[in-house]
């Protein structure tokens, strides 16, 4: 069995998450996927964040859209309730120190003006790179608690599935979420597409019928992988993961004393901020590393 390397929000560690530079410098690193996130603005264009409000951390207020703007700042207004041209007034290219013990503002490199990408823009990204051994990992941010925030599950998954129909992704992506509604409308939607359900101790309980077996109950509602927060990962998670034929992608994991723990458990995937330093360790135990994929080149080079 293949074990993988996801690069999470691209690789927050090294660059600014959910970024176009981003994406591709980890490509060009060399990762078997890429995990984004994905949210729907105001007038239902889908952008690359992982809040569901615009962050102070990972985003910076530049300039109104208009003079008159009353819904200037935008840091920290809903996704939902800026449009496309609003949003993309923000810098996303310098993480904020705004945490002492924040440790991706001390190892990201800053890349000022980077503004926030569409969905349809990273897409076309990946073409131009003729990555098709990357697959993409999309994240569809959704809190069933938050519904005011949170478009129709069923709305916004068709939405992601026809702009990844469009660029002609359905057989190399896989559908992430949380919210296991968007897992099941997806499983009817594309059914030959990958789904990962995610789960943390945090969130089961915005899916219904959850119990002990949660790799059953995420089975049933449509998965084809379990992604579970590391410290859920034990030998008896694993085992039910098997039992319904679920392969387990484990986030986040950063340090390789885990990532060997995790590896040693037989997971099938390690989602990471630092596909680096992950690559290491994959050299180390003789793993099949991912490729990294060749620069673009100008025009007429």
């Amino acid at each position: 069995m293949r074990v993988e390397i996801h690069g999470h929000r691209g690789a927050r560690g090294l660059w600014p998450e959910n970024t176009l530079p981003g994406m591709s410098r980890t490509m060009e690193l060399g990762v078997h996927a890429l995990e984004f996130d994905v949210a729907l603005t105001a007038d239902r264009r889908l952008v690359l964040t992982h809040d569901l409000k615009v962050s102070a951390v990972t985003s910076a207020d530049r300039r109104p859209l208009r003079a008159d703007d009353p819904l200037f700042p935008y840091v920290g207004k809903p996704i939902n309730t800026l449009t496309l041209a609003q949003l993309r007034t923000l810098d996303v290219g310098v993480r904020l120190p705004r945490h002492p013990d924040d440790p991706f503002a001390l190892t990201q490199v800053a890349m000022p003006e980077t503004r926030m990408p569409t969905l349809g823009a990273t897409l076309g990204l990946v073409n131009a790179y003729d990555a098709e051994d990357v697959r993409l990992h999309v994240e569809l941010k959704s809190d069933p608690t938050r519904p005011e925030l949170t478009p129709d599950p069923e709305f916004f998954t068709e939405l992601v599935v026809e702009e990844l129909d469009r660029h002609g992704r359905l057989d190399n992506v896989a559908i992430l979420s949380f919210d296991w509604r968007i897992i099941a409308h997806a499983a009817r939607l594309a059914p030959r597409t990958r789904r990962f359900a995610l789960i943390e101790r945090a969130t089961l309980h915005w899916n219904s019928g959850v119990g002990d077996d949660v790799p059953a109950a995420a089975h049933d509602a449509g998965a084809t992988t379990l992604s579970p927060e590391h410290v859920m990962v034990n030998e008896a998670l694993m085992a039910q993961a098997a039992a319904v034929g679920l392969d387990v992608a484990v986030w986040t994991v950063n340090e390789s004393g885990l990532a060997g723990r995790m590896l040693d458990l037989g997971v099938a995937g390690i989602v990471t901020d630092y596909p680096d330093r992950m690559r290491e360790l994959w050299r180390d135990r003789g793993l099949d590393l991912p490729e990294p994929v060749a620069p673009l080149r100008p025009v007429g080079v």
